[in-house]
């Protein structure tokens, strides 16, 4: 379905957004009001003062506050909730429990007393782990990585049991997704290929590992706020129709900058060993999530979405390079260099990989 179809549709409504100004929370507000939906964006921190948001309220509040989200849906009067609000990999064990489990029932809670007719809940591929079998598919069994992973499988379950209640909770497990104003550890890499460093893999990078463009992980939620309640209220993976080996797929934005660099390939063992060990001194922004599976084949199968009518437009290496090129039109290091953080929407310390590019730039 093109975006002229979907704007032409009058199933628009109101839709609350949790998490409103993160980074998927940002686009999902973004394309619900260009496609004519009154917006309100829920979430601890305000939009940034360069973020276009015209046309879209906001509620301060916290998802792990019964009140607050009680009070944001009141305020909002939104028929449909679009549930993006989690905490990161990087974050501590209790927050990340209290904000992905409790805050998921907070948020299904109010919605029920309130007759909210959809709430979409966005968790993670995380939730599977890793795999010998591929494609995985919905069906495949769950065994998350840390404290993150375990987080999402219980909200899941969360979601489930208000599915039994009556509720239509669509539940998306997407694919690692990137696009405009995306940062975190993705800066990483730009940050090296701007600096015209060659850019090292954790293993040979021969393995498949499906990226997702917001755009198309937004376009599926839309879906899933518009279509066929029975057929919806369901759980589905989302994630690039077009990917290939991590060796070429990351050489697209190096090839994109002209740089001549490479992607280069290291013993995975080894690799992980390092990247343990400066992750225990916090030493490095990578967390386990990423270089535990960077090594091995990571993709899903999107045919069960796809059966509702959703298409992908952005392959992995189309996805890299319209990041990477919004991050060369768009981002100040100098100017930002004191904003580091710990969510997707801002640079991340590299710690000793700043050591480690260096070394790289004279390869």
């Amino acid at each position: 379905m093109s975006d002229s179809e979907r704007a032409s549709d009058d199933a628009s409504g109101s839709v609350l957004v949790t998490g409103g100004t993160g980074f998927l929370g940002l686009h999902t507000c973004q394309y619900f009001r260009d496609q004519g939906w009154d917006v309100t964006a829920f979430d601890l921190k305000p939009f940034e003062e360069e973020d276009d948001t015209d046309g879209i309220d906001f509620v301060e509040g916290d998802v792990r506050s019964e009140g607050d989200v009680a009070d944001a849906l009141e305020e909002s009067g939104a028929t449909s909730v679009v549930h993006t609000a989690a905490a990161l990999p990087l974050w501590d064990a209790d927050r990340i429990r209290e904000t992905t489990i409790d805050g998921t029932r907070n948020v299904l809670w109010a919605a029920n007393e309130r007759d909210v007719d959809r709430v979409c809940y966005i968790s993670s591929t995380a939730v599977y782990g890793t795999h010998d079998e591929h494609p995985i598919t919905e069906e495949s069994p769950l065994d998350g990585v840390g404290p993150y992973g375990e987080a999402k499988i219980q909200a899941e379950k969360v979601c489930q049991d208000f599915r039994r209640m009556g509720m239509c909770v669509p539940i998306l497990r997407p694919k690692t997704f990137i696009g405009p104003q995306r940062l975190g550890v993705f800066q990483v890499l730009f940050d090296w290929i701007e600096d015209g460093a060659n850019v090292p893999l954790v293993g040979w990078g021969n393995n498949r590992y499906q990226l997702l463009h917001v755009h198309d992980l937004v376009t599926a939620v839309e879906l899933l706020l518009t279509g066929d309640e029975e057929a919806v209220n369901d759980t589905f993976n989302v994630g690039a129709d077009e990917f290939g080996t991590m060796k070429e797929d990351f050489q697209a934005p190096i090839d994109y900058a002209e740089t001549g660099k490479r992607t280069i390939g290291t013993p995975a063992f080894l690799t992980v060993a390092v990247l343990r060990v400066l992750e225990k001194l916090n030493l490095s922004p990578l967390y386990p999530w990423v270089y535990e599976t960077a090594h091995e084949d990571s993709y899903v199968s999107v045919e069960k979405l796809k059966g509702l009518g959703w298409e992908p437009e952005y392959s992995n290496q189309e996805a890299l390079v319209e990041t990477y090129r919004w991050y060369l039109e768009n981002y100040d290091a100098d100017e930002e260099a004191d904003e580091t953080g710990l969510d997707h929407r801002v640079a991340w310390d590299q710690g000793a990989l700043a050591v480690a590019k260096k070394v790289s730039q004279r390869i």
